[in-house]
């Protein structure tokens, strides 16, 4: 989804608790990790992996400035050979550690996880869930969650696509970016052709 889909879609949404839901957790997601100055890892299931998050989430990374943005996605059947970016498995989510930030998607089946997410916790991780099921156990352990339940106006997939455009939003301050547009335009005036005599 491009930012002209997202961009119809929050529109579309205006009025509802979706858009406030998404945005605040991007927030919590994004202080977690800028904070931090990174450690950001992604998980999901066996049976889901998350990978147009990660996609969207480094593609959010670029645009917004913010590197600490781009996610290490922990991969369940990773294996040495795979490129190094697609070989870490769920190891890496027990030998996290304080500073780091967890983002677990779930559709509901989260018990090859709990183990290794609540030693993660443990160790001072932040862990923060995306999922389909409310109150369970993985839920329960997160400092935050965000549900979408089953027949909700919208699925885990268009909510992934809300938290990842919202957390490059919340972007640095407004001083920030006053800079930043003030180099591109000089840049812009620098590398100009000279005017038409």
């Amino acid at each position: 989804m491009d930012a002209v889909r997202v961009a119809l879609l929050r529109e579309v949404l205006a009025g509802t608790e979706w858009l406030q839901a998404t945005r605040r957790f991007a927030g919590v997601l994004r202080g977690s990790v800028v904070a931090h100055g990174g450690g950001l890892l992604l998980a999901g299931t066996p049976g889901h992996e998350p990978w147009h998050l990660a996609a969207h989430l480094v593609d959010e990374a670029a645009w917004s400035g913010t590197p600490e943005l781009a996610p290490t996605l922990v991969r369940h059947d990773a294996r040495p050979t795979d490129p190094a970016h697609l070989a870490v498995g769920p190891g890496r989510i027990e030998a996290a550690r304080r500073g780091e930030t967890l983002l677990v998607v779930t559709r509901g089946e989260t018990q090859a996880l709990l183990e290794r997410v609540h030693t993660a916790r443990r160790a001072g991780v932040t862990v923060l869930t995306l999922s389909t099921t409310a109150g369970d156990a993985l839920t329960a352990m997160a400092h935050e969650a965000l549900v979408v339940p089953e027949g909700a106006e919208l699925d885990l997939d268009t909510v992934q696509h809300l938290v990842s455009a919202a957390t490059g939003e919340n972007g640095p301050s407004p001083r920030g970016r006053r800079f930043r547009d003030r180099l591109a335009r000089l840049a812009d005036t620098l590398l100009a052709p000279p005017p038409a005599p």
